[in-house]
């Protein structure tokens, strides 16, 4: 079996396909704009004006935005689950309930969700490379160590895990504050691609990988990786890379258990196209806007 590195099975296929050339006919002369015949040239009437477009007038920035978008960026839930809220009455802005679509909100507007004030914040993105040991929870009431003391002074407004990783699972784990970017990474339809480097208690046998690639069932229905494959210069078969987009509960895990393996360790490498690159195990960093404009265009 041919044996692949990271490098590989991160490669995406390149377009194919050879860019298409322009016609290389000319085009027909242009006309001298000569009268025809010996009719004189049409003179300009003089008591027409010639119309000139009228300067636009540049648009002024009141700072509102819809309220959806206020409840959005304070984290209590995505835009569109936000109309829902607004349409059923229970946010109110300066006292009064407010149940219209598209409604516009100021910064100093007090906006209420239940009776509660809330506070429209700057959306954050902070990437963390999670270490073994911590739980993917905002706390614990057991005291369990949680990933949110990792990211406690990445900003001041609060952020929360999207998806999650299981205690003994190390690396890549995102955190906003921005409702509608959380809701699409987490949502099935997206399917977005996270990759993982698992190192087992055996062997993994080829027809195992095999299996794998081609589909299998679990308990809770098929499930089928988008790749998996050896790892490294090949000779140790308990190292396997594999890259799949399905964000069920432990689903790695639970392919190799499927088989009678044991995960030794399970580390997430990429998620959603963003790596671990210069992010050192129980750090974080913040996404660049080049990064966060490329999660903006994930599913459109």
């Amino acid at each position: 079996m041919k044996v692949r590195t990271f490098a590989h099975i991160m490669k995406r296929p390149k377009p194919s396909g050879k860019p298409s050339q322009r016609s290389g006919g000319k085009s027909a002369p242009r006309s001298a704009g000569k009268p025809s015949g010996n009719r004189p040239p049409a003179r300009r009437a003089k008591n027409i004006k010639e119309l000139k477009p009228k300067p636009e007038t540049p648009k002024v920035d009141d700072g509102k935005i819809r309220l959806n978008k206020y409840l959005s960026n304070a984290g209590i839930c995505s835009r569109r689950e936000a109309d829902v809220l607004i349409s059923t009455g229970v946010v109110s802005v300066n006292g009064e309930i407010i149940t219209e679509m598209g409604y516009r909100v100021s910064p100093s507007d007090v906006v209420k969700y239940d009776g509660s004030t809330i506070r429209s914040e700057k959306t954050r993105y902070v990437l963390l490379n999670k270490p073994k040991g911590y739980i993917t929870t905002m706390d614990d009431p057991q005291g369990r160590k949680t990933v949110m003391a990792l990211v406690k002074d990445a900003c001041k407004e609060r952020i929360y895990p999207v998806g999650r990783l299981d205690r003994q699972t190390s690396g890549l784990l995102l955190f906003t504050n921005d409702g509608d970017m959380a809701k699409k990474l987490t949502h099935p339809s997206h399917g977005l691609e996270k990759l993982y480097y698992v190192v087992l208690s055996a062997t993994v046998k080829t027809r195992h990988l095999h299996q794998i690639r081609h589909g299998l069932e679990l308990e809770d229905g098929f499930i089928q990786a988008d790749e998996v494959d050896y790892v490294g210069d090949g000779q140790d078969h308990r190292k396997i890379g594999i890259k799949i987009h399905s964000g069920r509960n432990r689903i790695v895990r639970r392919i190799f258990e499927h088989f009678g393996y044991e995960v030794v360790k399970l580390d997430r490498v990429m998620f959603a196209g963003l790596t671990k690159k210069d992010l050192p195990r129980g750090r974080y960093r913040h996404l660049t806007e080049q990064e966060i404009a490329y999660l903006h265009m994930l599913g459109k």
